[in-house]
C-alpha cells in the first residue's frame, strides 16, 4: 500500500522563544500577492483610489478576515471548546478558521468603507474577488501541512494519505467497522482524503482561473461577485464530499456539514445577484 504520512513540522522558523509558523506565512504571502496584484490593476478602477488608501484598505480587510475568520470558526465549529478554553482564541497560528466566518468579515468591512468613501459597494467587491481564491488555496496547504481538516476514509484510490492527528476519529470509526482494524494496526491510522489538497485545487486555483476569465470579458458591475459566490459555494459543496465532517458537529440532518450548509446561500445569492446585474438593478 503506497501511503504518505502527513507530519509536517508545523514551524518554519524558530528564532529562540520566537516560532514562525507555516501557516502564518503562507496567509502572508496570499496577502502580498492580493496587495500587489491589487496595485497594478489599479488602473482598470471605475473610481480613483489613492494608493494609500487602497494600502490602508487592505491591511485593514486583512485584519477583517482573521477576525471573521477565527470567530465563524468558534460558532460555527467548536463553541463548546473555546467556553471550556477562551484563551485558545488568540493562538491563530495553530489553525482553525473558517471561510465563511472571514468572508462575512470582509464583507462587513467592504460595506462600512463603500458608505464611508461613497464608492458602490460592488465597484471594490468585484475588484477584490479575483484576488482571494489564491489566499483560499494557500489557506488549504496550511491546513494540509499542519495535519488538520483531513478527508474521510478511503480503500478505493491509490492517492491517499496517513494523517497521524486523526487517531481519535480513526478509533470512532473502527468501532463501527472492524474490518478497519487491521490497516489501522499495520499504518497507525487509517488511509484517508488529502481533502485539503483537492480544496487548495478547487477552491483556489480553479475559482482563480474562472473569475480571471470574466475579469477579462469586462462584465457589468456585480457580476464578478456573483460568479464568485456561485462557484465558490458549488466548488466548496464538491469538496467537502472528500472531507471529514467536524466530530463535535457530524453532518446535520444526517445528511450535509456545516460547511455545505453555509455555501448553499453563497449559490443562492449569487444567483440572485446575477439576475440582478441582467435586469441592470444595480
Amino acid at each position: 500500500m503506497n501511503n504518505m504520512y502527513i507530519n509536517f513540522d508545523p514551524v518554519a522558523i524558530s528564532l529562540g522563544p520566537f516560532f514562525i509558523y507555516w501557516y502564518g506565512i503562507l496567509y502572508a504571502v496570499g496577502f502580498i500577492y492580493s496587495l500587489k496584484t491589487a496595485k497594478i490593476r489599479r488602473k482598470n478602477l471605475c473610481f480613483y483610489w489613492e494608493t494609500k488608501e487602497m494600502e490602508k484598505f487592505f491591511y485593514i480587510g486583512f485584519i477583517c478576515i482573521l477576525i471573521g475568520g477565527r470567530i465563524g470558526y468558534i460558532i460555527f465549529y467548536k463553541p463548546t471548546f473555546f467556553i471550556a478554553n477562551p484563551i485558545w482564541i488568540f493562538k491563530i497560528w495553530t489553525g482553525g478558521m473558517s471561510f465563511h466566518g472571514g468572508f462575512i468579515g470582509i464583507l462587513i468591512f467592504i460595506s462600512i468603507y463603500s458608505k464611508k468613501m461613497n464608492i458602490k459597494f460592488f465597484y471594490i467587491s468585484d475588484f477584490i474577488a479575483p484576488l482571494i481564491p489564491l489566499g483560499i488555496g494557500l489557506g488549504r496547504l496550511g491546513n494540509f501541512i499542519n495535519g488538520e481538516l483531513w478527508g474521510k476514509v478511503t480503500l478505493n484510490t491509490k492517492f491517499f494519505c496517513f494523517f497521524p492527528k486523526s487517531i481519535y476519529d480513526d478509533i470512532k470509526i473502527i468501532e463501527k467497522n472492524n474490518s478497519l482494524i487491521p490497516i489501522f494496526e499495520k499504518y497507525g491510522s487509517l488511509p484517508r482524503h488529502p481533502s485539503q489538497l483537492y480544496e487548495m485545487f478547487l477552491e483556489g486555483f480553479l475559482l482563480f482561473i474562472i473569475l480571471n476569465v470574466f475579469v477579462k470579458k469586462h462584465v457589468r458591475h456585480g457580476v464578478i461577485s456573483g460568479i464568485f459566490l456561485i462557484f465558490y459555494g458549488l466548488l466548496r459543496i464538491i469538496s467537502e464530499l472528500f472531507r471529514q465532517e467536524d466530530s463535535q458537529i457530524g453532518l446535520i440532518f444526517d445528511k450535509i456539514s456545516m460547511g455545505q450548509l453555509l455555501s448553499f446561500p453563497m449559490i443562492f445569492f449569487g444567483l440572485t445577484l446575477l439576475v440582478f446585474t441582467k435586469k441592470k438593478i444595480f
